[in-house]
């Protein structure tokens, strides 16, 4: 007979965070719920080979999986556990991809490009995965790449759960800001969820991967400012973007970003930026430097991704998970205390 309960299976992007959502999962289903036992090996010639040591058979899997660095070989693992479980005979098969890689080539640029989060959205369907579960797509409209459902998940409750708790009593100080033009709906949704005003810092490019001129929209004077972005890559807008807002008369700049990719010198670069904290989620597996940064701090995702899930299996709405006073019992042992008007 199949388990009473989902099943989980990860992949290396993010071990940490696929055993987070297992430990959670013991703790709501009252018995152990541990990650099913497999292997996922890369022989010398970096072909990837799973095989799953337990019984799946007409089970409800859920593949924790993000493709992030490196994204082809995190990618290709998602692709062979998905097809090792369809050939197993599992039921049904949900890929929880935290971080979705690929989600910034989503549109034609210039001529003669891809749209390789089109390209991956269809290798993921055609493996036999039959929903998604994610967090904070780079552009909302990739949810429409995919023939299957997608369940998108938004970091911005979190958010509001900690920017109320860290700043409690400084709340009417506090200002939203957008990096860029493209993320103001993202930071309008945050600003409007803790009551605080918004502001945008304009960035011109003279070619990519440089900013020629930021300018910043709106009176930051006294200000703690709150940079709000889905993706950090190098950090070089961010940092930049801090600098700005301090010379513009901000008391203090933080970031909260969602996917800490934190490429190259990006570490380097927040260390020695005027950024007194960026805030990140572990949708992203954090390197050695990233944790050892005295000014960064990561926020858990696993107690959101563990309630999708389990409104997933039981056929529940996942949309109640928008709710930051959903969300406030679920991460209260993080926030105690902290009361959240109706």
């Amino acid at each position: 007979m199949p388990s009473p309960d989902p099943k989980i299976i990860s992949g290396n992007a993010n071990q940490p965070l696929a055993q987070a959502i297992s430990r959670r999962m013991s703790m709501h289903r009252g018995v152990k719920v541990g990650l099913v036992d497999a292997r996922v090996e890369v022989f010398n010639d970096q072909e990837i080979f799973v095989e799953v040591f337990e019984n799946v058979r007409g089970e409800d899997m859920f593949i924790v999986q993000s493709t992030s660095n490196p994204a082809n070989d995190n990618l290709m693992e998602l692709l062979i556990i998905s097809d090792a479980l369809r050939r197993s005979s599992a039921s049904r098969i949900t890929a929880v991809i935290p971080y979705f890689g690929y989600a910034r080539q989503d549109r034609r640029t210039k001529a003669r490009t891809p749209i390789s989060a089109k390209l991956v959205a269809n290798l993921i369907a055609n493996s036999g995965i039959e929903r998604v579960l994610t967090m904070d797509l780079h552009a909302a409209q990739i949810q429409g790449f995919f023939d299957i459902p997608v369940d998108n998940l938004y970091a911005s409750p979190i958010f509001a759960l900690d920017l109320m708790h860290h700043f409690q009593g400084q709340m009417d100080d506090v200002m939203i800001v957008s990096p860029d033009v493209g993320g103001v709906a993202r930071a309008r949704e945050l600003a409007q969820r803790i009551k605080a005003p918004l502001s945008i810092v304009d960035k011109r490019r003279e070619k990519a991967g440089e900013v020629a001129e930021m300018t910043v929209i709106g009176d930051v004077t006294g200000k703690k400012c709150i940079i709000v972005d889905d993706i950090c890559d190098t950090a070089g807008t961010l940092c930049k973007a801090a600098e700005v807002l301090i010379d513009a008369g901000a008391s203090e700049v933080h970031a909260y970003i969602t996917h800490g990719v934190l490429s190259g010198p990006a570490v380097d670069r927040i260390t020695k930026s005027k950024l007194k904290s960026l805030v990140i989620t572990d949708t992203i597996e954090p390197t050695q430097a990233v944790k050892d940064c005295a000014n960064i701090r990561i926020v858990p995702t696993a107690p959101m991704f563990t309630q999708a899930i389990l409104n997933i299996w039981n056929g529940t709405s996942v949309s109640s998970l928008f709710d930051t006073q959903t969300l406030e019992p679920i991460y209260e042992p993080l926030y105690p205390g902290l009361a959240i008007d109706a």
